[in-house]
């Protein structure tokens, strides 16, 4: 089923105003971000999809799953309503998503979720 309007993608943001997602983009060749962004923006005209192209992890948690030429990368990310948050990318170096990449996208995603929250109260009022 092809979506009709496509999730938009969003940074996550530090509260410094930092991203890291953008960041570590940078630092890649640019063949590597191109095939990266093609696969972030299939997701977000896929959504929702499963493998190859994304799997889920843990609670909200799924990976864009990149083959680059000589390496693997992933892309950490949450959806919110018509969102795709990008919370954490790396270059994959085991079989399993290390423990720590996990856990530092877990922690961005609750912090999104906590600042957004507050947001939408403000909002309302």
């Amino acid at each position: 089923m092809l979506r009709l309007r496509k999730l938009t993608a969003v940074l996550f943001r530090t509260a410094s105003g930092r991203e890291p997602v953008r960041e570590w983009l940078r630092s890649l060749p640019p063949n590597e971000r191109h095939a990266i962004g093609e696969d972030i923006a299939y997701v977000q005209y896929r959504w929702p999809i499963g493998r190859p192209h994304v799997d889920h992890l843990r609670d909200g948690i799924w990976e864009v799953r990149s083959r680059l030429e000589n390496r693997i990368a992933r892309v950490l990310f949450a959806v919110a309503g018509e969102e795709i948050v990008l919370l954490h990318g790396f270059i994959k170096k085991t079989r399993a998503t290390p423990a720590e990449d996990l856990d530092l996208a877990a922690r961005r995603w609750t912090e999104w979720k906590n600042e957004h929250e507050q947001t939408s109260r403000v909002l309302v009022r």
